[in-house]
């Protein structure tokens, strides 16, 4: 085991991963420091504006270990007649609207302009990798660097990169996969079984995800080699994680069966609750960013109507142990 670098070597054994589109709250970052864990904001779909607003309510808190979680571009190209014959068939859909083909790259060059200009301890990125300019610009600020990766050939670039830290992430992970190439075959393989592969393939020290739901997961996963691991399911229950009425129910209604990897909400594979927009669209087409704008509106109004059936509900396979309550006593049921 490799010790991790700054505030993610000064933490427990267990870390909180960044979700974007709401569950990753600034009192969910400071409830987990407050705990002796480590937690990230996620930038992901914010505006650069909310995320400085964010690093400041942290900071306000008294709260100094920390992150940030950027998405690198890395789109997925979705020809114009594909994107069309996906629209027509959401047409239908409550809130649908014939949204234009938009490709954008999340305000990337902004959000990096931001945490350069006022560092924070901790800088994580996935869906693509920096460049290593980039890497160093942040490593000369005394950020911390930390590429999410799937495979041993991904964490063998990443360290390429120059970056000092990775996140392994496992196929039963709840929302978006972090791997390179969407389109790459994702192989299932136990957490314990990818973190050893990874270790062997890098000199960098491990973070490691995806379907963690009990302290014995974590126990096997720091067996393995891992320095740390990180949950998000597991917290979206908790009170202080901004995890909407809707998703937040569905993950303790039992009517919920299993879970699976779609591309059917943002053209990019993720975990989710299967509900009935999981089965209606199997064959969804690669295409991120675009499709995700495109049915930005049909979420938004499942979310209005909490109707967990039309709603993405990113949820790993350990969804069922996640518990209610304070974030510090979910955390607490991990490291005993």
């Amino acid at each position: 085991m490799v010790q991790l670098p700054g505030v993610l070597g000064a933490a427990g054994p267990v870390h909180i991963a960044p979700m974007a589109g709401g569950p990753s709250t600034p009192a969910l970052v400071t409830a987990a420091a407050r705990a002796g864990s480590f937690a990230q904001l996620a930038a992901g779909y914010r505006t650069p504006e909310s995320l400085a607003a964010e690093v400041a309510s942290v900071r306000a808190s008294g709260t100094t270990a920390f992150g940030v979680n950027l998405f690198v571009p890395n789109p997925v190209p979705i020809s114009d007649a594909e994107y069309d014959r996906y629209r027509r068939l959401l047409a239908h859909e409550p809130g649908a609207v014939p949204v234009p083909k938009r490709e954008d790259d999340d305000a990337w060059e902004d959000k990096v302009a931001l945490l350069l200009r006022d560092p924070v301890p901790v800088v994580s990125f996935t869906f693509g990798l920096p460049d290593a300019a980039t890497v160093q610009a942040f490593r000369r600020r005394g950020t911390v660097t930390v590429q999410s990766v799937t495979d041993p050939d991904e964490a063998r670039a990443a360290e390429d990169h120059g970056v000092d830290a990775l996140v392994v992430q496992g196929v039963a992970a709840g929302g978006h996969s972090a791997v390179l190439d969407p389109a790459r075959v994702l192989h299932d393989r136990p957490l314990p079984d990818l973190v050893r592969a990874v270790v062997a393939a890098t000199s960098l020290p491990v973070v490691t995800a995806g379907g963690i739901g009990t302290s014995g997961d974590v126990t096997a996963a720091l067996a393995a080699g891992a320095s740390a691991t990180a949950v998000g399911t597991f917290v979206l229950r908790t009170d202080e994680a901004g995890t909407s009425y809707t998703h937040r129910n569905a993950l303790g209604d039992p009517a919920f069966r299993e879970t699976a990897l779609t591309r059917a909400f943002t053209g990019r594979p993720a975990r989710a609750l299967v509900n009935d927009f999981v089965r209606a669209h199997t064959d969804a087409p690669l295409g991120y960013p675009a499709l995700h704008h495109l049915t930005k509106p049909i979420r938004g109004a499942a979310a209005d109507a909490r109707a967990p059936e039309r709603l993405h509900l990113w949820a790993g396979r350990a969804w069922r142990a996640a518990p209610t309550g304070a974030v510090a006593d979910a955390l607490a049921t991990l490291v005993r």
